[in-house]
This record gives structure tokens, C-alpha cells and sequence, in this order.
């Protein structure tokens, strides 16, 4: 049989092999650090047997699906530990997940905080046994009775929701025996380095109307400082929350009254619209032209878009004159009808129509989270209505823009290019020609990308950048995206140069995303801590005493002449304490003022980026951030010695 590497060699075998065999055969040190194998884009066993000629990838920790091997059997150890200290634990399911693994568990006395301390000591006891890992299977009832007898009646359910020609997949290490179709590695042993990091409440396959278990999380990682640096990552990420931070720093609250719909606070407000000016100045110099369309359509507009049947579940329905009508969870719809005020030519196009639309979306009370998650929020659509021969220019010029953004606030992005999924609408002549457009435009700007086969939009492919903020976390904001089917529902049209009528093709396109994420995704990559052009407050005025209250509020009317957002600080405080208060706020600038300075017409300057700068005429230090603004420099903390 001929193995096709992923390198693109061969190697070729006359008997069957597993996997691990093969994985030595290459190399020994390979062996020992694979953790699955990927055959014809399945992923597999260590010990699967390859007996035909096939492609081959052995997976390691560095492969994402490598790591769910990893982790997954680091799930099944948590499990087993569960199950010697807690034996009458009814255990349900315990993938891996994007930074880790969880199990669900049922116990009557819920699991503490504690008790993780025990479960992780005999964690470690089963990695130290070094446990071989089997795989086998069962015939159906045979599994049922097995899971009935061991009382799990979680395993039972599930296995009763197989099909009945499912094959039922077993894995056992030691005494402990778990329904599961894997992967996992060979042994125990390599799980060397692995933390229990929090408990949760969890529903039964998600659903409100099942029962809340308990979730155990956790992670896991070949090497103790692999584990070590991601949880110095998770300590930062706390100091880092957004909701915390937006509270100390006066941005946003939520409320009980309101449940997902955040209220800005003037800070918030002043940070919001700071972010909205660049937008509306970007756009504006990249040919986009600002329109509003109402938060509230008739029924008959979602069923023609196509969102009544695809996404009324996450609508919000009213009934006005005996007619239907929904809030708006995207801005599409009202954009188009907007194109359809008037008629279109070729000459008007591209058309490149922005809006700052506040959307409504029902979103589960389980999955809201600050800011990030929210039933309410404002997304910075455009939708750009084009010519067939301008979608490779028009895709370039939107990911210029994307990428002017990004880089203004210091993130690294990675972007995927997702094509044609199974449930998708329109000819195949459509997708290749929108695909090849998006692939060429990519290619163009030199941008490298990975292709995420059949995760496209149902009406078309798209590119979606995934930021990577200050402490290495992802997040999908960016998106363009081609679509050919909104303007054949709505019956778009334009008058071409032959005086034929003809169907424009809409890019719907997002910057930022939801603003209200975006601003607490700033909150976290900053720590809030601002570049001075976006900080809500960017000078606090602090006078040494009372005596001096007056020079202060004449150098913060000049600051706020100037355009300055300035605060003077009227407390009846000893400067030490003003000083402190401001450096807690994440204030760009200080200007402490007393005699020496009122006598001169100075100001003693403090930054939050070098502390103490000395004194300055008030005229040069409204020079130095005016420009500091202007250009939206982002200044760096000076390390201490």
C-alpha cells in the first residue's frame, strides 16, 4: 500500500501498519510525540490500521486536532478521577474545546471549589500509572444493559439516540470505561501538565427544559510551561475584563431591568462616538456615502430577505394595526430598499452605502457576557452594490480599509476564506466566479489566508479576519462578503451602458462588527488604559491646594478651548492621593499645578507613559497632544529600571 505524507512523500508498506507504526517508522522522536492521525481527513487512533493506499497525516499538540486528542483523553482522566473519589457521579459528555476540555457530571451534592485540589492530586495518580488506552466496540443492547448496570443514565440516552446501526464505541484505562468515538493517545502518561480551572452550571444537551448539571473545566498541555505561560494569560485576562474595567472606569453598566441591553455611561458615550468620528472619517474618505433605516420593518420584508424562515427564532416580533412587524437584527434589508429609492445606473456604481444601524437579536440569558454578548447592539454595516467586472477592486479596497483599522490599534489578524457550503443557494457559475473574486483579491493584496472548505454563507463566499489581541486571545470581527442572491429577491437592478437592464452584486462588510463587542474587546486589549486620542478623560488637572483652584480651572478652560477632553480635580485631597486617583482612572496626562506654576504660567507634567516629564508652558504642552491626537499615536509605557 502507498501513504501519501502531508509533505507530499510517500512511503510504501506490504502489510498493514497502525498509524503509531507508521508515525515511527518515520522518525522515533515523530512517535513520541504524536497524539492521532488524520487519514483522507478523518481524524483517527494512534492505533488505527491502515491497510490501503490512502493520505496520511500524523497530528501532534502543534495540530488543532492533535490537541482535541490531547485533550479529550485528559477529559476521560478527569473523569475517572471523578469517579474514585465521588463513585456515585452519573457522568454525561467531555469533549475538548478550543482552550481546554469539560465534563458534565450529576451529583447531589454539587462539587466545590475544594474539591477540584482532590480531583486534580488523583488526576496526577492516573497519569503516574501510565494506564493503556483501548478502544473497542459493542453491539447495541450490549452497550445498553452495560451503562443501565453501572446506573449512567446519561450514557443510556445517548446511546438510545444512535441510530440503530450505529456502531458503539467504548474506550477504557484501568478500571474506568467511557462511551466515546475518540480519538485519544495511547496511554495516560503524556497528560503530564494540566489544571482544573472552574465549575459551571450546564443544561443537559443545552436545553433550558433539561436538567442543570455541573461542568468541570479544565486544560491541558504537553509540558508544564506551555501550562504555565496560558495561565499567566488567563490572570491577565481577569485583570483585563472588560466588565470590571467598565465599571471602575464609568463606561457601561448593565441592569437587571434590561438583560443583554448595556447603557453607556458618559464616558462610555464619549469613548463610543470618539470610535463612530473615525468610522465616519474613514468612510467618508474611502467613498461611502452614510444612510439610517428604521429599527422596526413589516413581516413581508424579512420573508422576501429570507430572515422570517432562517432566523425568526432570534427576532423580536411586534404587531402594529393588526400587521406583523420584526425589530431589525441586521441592517440588509433596510439597505437595499434604500438602493431601490431611486433608479440605479452603471455610472452610480459601485455604490458604497454605510450605516451605523442599531440591531435587536434574542440571544439565550446563558450565552449574554458584558459587552461581548448582547441582545443589543450597533453594527457598522456597509453594503456595496456593484458590476460583476468591480467586485475584485471593490473586495481589495474593503480589506485595505479592514486593515487600516486593525492596524490603528495594534492587532495582528489572520484571515480565512470560507467557500460554498452544502445548504447554499444560486449556480454553480455564481460561486466559482464569487470564490475565484475573493481568492484573486487575497492574492492581489498578498495577503495569506486559510481556506475553510464549505463554511460560506448560504448565499456566498466570504473572508472573515480573526484579530489577535494584546495577550495572544482571537476574535472574529472583520467580514466581507459576497452575495448574488439578496439583490435577485429584492429584484435590484441597474441600467447598464448598453441601456439594458441589469443585476448588481451586494458585498455585505463589517469593520468593527458589533461596536458595543469591539469597544469591550478595546477594553481588554488596553486594559483600559487608552491611546490618548481614544481616552474618555485625556488631561486631569490637579491643583496641590485649594489656593491654586482657579489657575487650575483657567488651564482647564484653555485645554477644553483647544478641543482637549480635560477634568479638573476640585477635591480637597493632598496631591499624593489626586495623583493615585488619576493613575487608577487610566488618565493619558496630568497637569499638577501650585505656586511654581501659577507664577510662571506653567504646567508640571505627569504621563501615564513616562510619570514625571517636568514643566512646560501650557501652549507646548497643548502642541505636543494636540498632535499626539491628530495622528492617533499610540504611545508605550517606558519600562522601569
Amino acid at each position: 500500500m502507498k501513504i501519501t505524507l502531508k509533505d507530499g512523500s510517500s512511503r510504501e508498506y506490504a502489510e498493514s501498519k497502525s498509524v503509531i507504526e507508521i508515525a515511527a517508522d518515520i522518525s522515533e522522536g515523530l512517535a513520541r510525540v504524536a497524539t492521532a492521525g488524520e487519514i483522507n481527513g478523518e481524524v483517527v487512533d494512534l492505533r488505527t490500521m491502515v491497510d490501503q493506499d490512502c493520505e496520511l497525516s500524523i497530528l501532534t499538540f502543534q495540530d488543532e486536532k492533535g490537541k482535541g486528542a490531547f485533550r479529550h483523553t485528559a477529559s476521560h482522566i478527569l473523569a475517572q478521577a471523578v469517579k474514585r473519589l465521588y463513585p456515585d457521579t452519573k457522568l454525561a459528555i467531555g469533549p475538548s474545546v478550543a482552550d481546554g476540555f469539560y465534563y458534565d457530571i450529576d451529583r447531589e451534592t454539587p462539587l466545590t471549589a475544594e474539591d477540584l485540589t482532590k480531583i486534580e492530586a488523583e488526576m496526577k495518580k492516573i497519569v503516574k500509572e501510565n494506564l493503556p488506552i483501548e478502544q473497542y466496540t459493542k453491539p447495541r443492547e450490549e452497550a445498553i444493559a452495560y451503562f443501565k448496570e453501572k446506573d449512567e443514565p446519561y450514557k443510556v440516552e445517548l446511546i438510545e439516540d444512535l441510530p440503530e446501526d450505529a456502531v458503539i464505541s467504548f474506550y477504557s484505562q484501568g478500571e474506568f470505561t467511557d462511551l466515546c468515538a475518540g480519538p485519544h493517545l495511547m496511554t495516560t502518561k503524556p497528560v503530564k501538565a494540566f489544571k482544573l480551572t472552574s465549575l459551571a452550571g450546564a443544561y443537559w444537551r443545552g436545553s433550558e427544559k433539561n436538567k442543570m448539571l455541573q461542568r468541570i473545566y479544565g486544560t491541558a498541555y504537553p509540558k508544564k510551561a506551555e501550562l504555565d505561560e496560558y495561565l499567566t494569560m488567563l490572570e491577565e485576562a481577569k485583570k483585563r475584563d472588560h466588565r470590571k474595567l467598565g465599571k471602575e472606569l464609568g463606561l457601561f453598566m448593565m441592569r437587571d431591568e434590561g438583560p443583554g441591553f448595556p447603557f453607556f455611561l458618559p464616558k462610555g458615550m464619549v469613548l463610543k462616538n470618539t470610535l463612530l468620528d473615525y468610522w465616519r472619517e474613514i468612510h467618508l474618505r474611502n467613498g461611502y456615502v452614510e444612510i439610517a433605516t428604521p429599527i422596526m420593518l413589516s413581516r413581508h420584508l424579512w420573508e422576501t430577505s429570507g430572515h422570517w424562515d432562517h432566523y425568526k427564532d432570534n427576532m423580536y416580533t411586534t404587531v402594529i394595526d393588526e400587521e406583523d412587524f420584526a425589530i431589525k437584527p441586521m441592517n440588509c434589508p433596510g439597505g437595499i430598499l434604500a438602493y431601490q429609492s431611486e433608479p440605479r445606473s452603471y455610472r452610480d456604481l459601485p455604490l458604497r452605502m454605510g450605516e451605523l444601524g442599531l440591531v435587536h437579536r434574542h440571544e439565550k440569558s446563558g450565552q449574554l457576557h458584558g459587552l461581548m454578548r448582547v441582545r443589543c447592539f450597533t453594527q457598522d454595516d456597509a453594503h456595496i452594490f456593484m458590476m460583476p467586472e468591480q467586485i475584485r477592486d471593490e473586495i481589495k479596497g474593503v480589506a485595505r480599509l479592514i486593515d487600516e483599522v486593525y492596524s490603528l490599534f495594534g492587532f495582528k489578524y489572520h484571515v480565512e476564506l470560507s467557500t460554498r457550503p452544502e445548504d447554499s443557494m444560486g449556480s454553480d457559475e455564481d460561486w466559482e466566479m464569487a470564490t475565484d473574486a475573493l481568492r484573486g483579491a487575497l492574492d492581489d493584496l498578498g495577503l495569506p489566508y486559510v481556506v475553510n472548505e464549505g463554511d460560506g454563507a448560504f448565499y456566498g463566499p466570504k473572508i472573515d479576519f480573526h484579530l489577535e489581541d494584546s495577550i495572544g486571545r482571537t476574535w472574529q470581527c472583520g467580514t466581507i462578503q459576497l452575495d448574488f442572491q439578496l439583490p435577485l429577491r429584492f429584484e435590484l437592478e441597474y441600467t447598464g451602458a448598453d441601456g439594458e437592464k441589469h443585476r448588481p452584486i451586494m458585498i455585505h462588510r463589517v469593520a468593527f462588527g458589533s461596536i458595543e463587542r469591539f469597544i469591550g474587546i478595546l477594553i481588554e486589549h488596553f486594559a483600559g488604559a487608552f491611546p490618548t486620542w481614544l481616552a474618555p478623560v485625556q488631561v486631569k488637572v490637579l491643583p496641590i491646594s485649594d489656593k491654586y483652584m482657579d489657575y487650575g480651572k483657567k488651564v482647564m478652560d484653555t485645554l477644553a478651548a483647544a478641543g482637549i477632553r480635560a477634568e479638573l480635580d476640585t477635591r480637597a485631597e493632598k496631591i499624593g492621593y489626586k495623583i493615585r486617583e488619576a493613575q487608577m482612572q487610566k488618565v493619558p496626562y496630568m497637569l499638577v499645578v501650585g505656586a511654581k506654576e501659577e507664577e510662571d504660567g506653567l504646567v508640571s507634567v505627569r504621563s501615564r507613559f513616562e510619570g514625571d516629564e517636568g514643566q512646560s508652558t501650557l501652549d507646548s504642552f497643548l502642541t505636543d497632544i494636540r498632535e499626539e491626537i491628530a495622528k492617533k499615536t499610540v504611545r508605550e509605557v517606558k519600562t522601569q529600571e
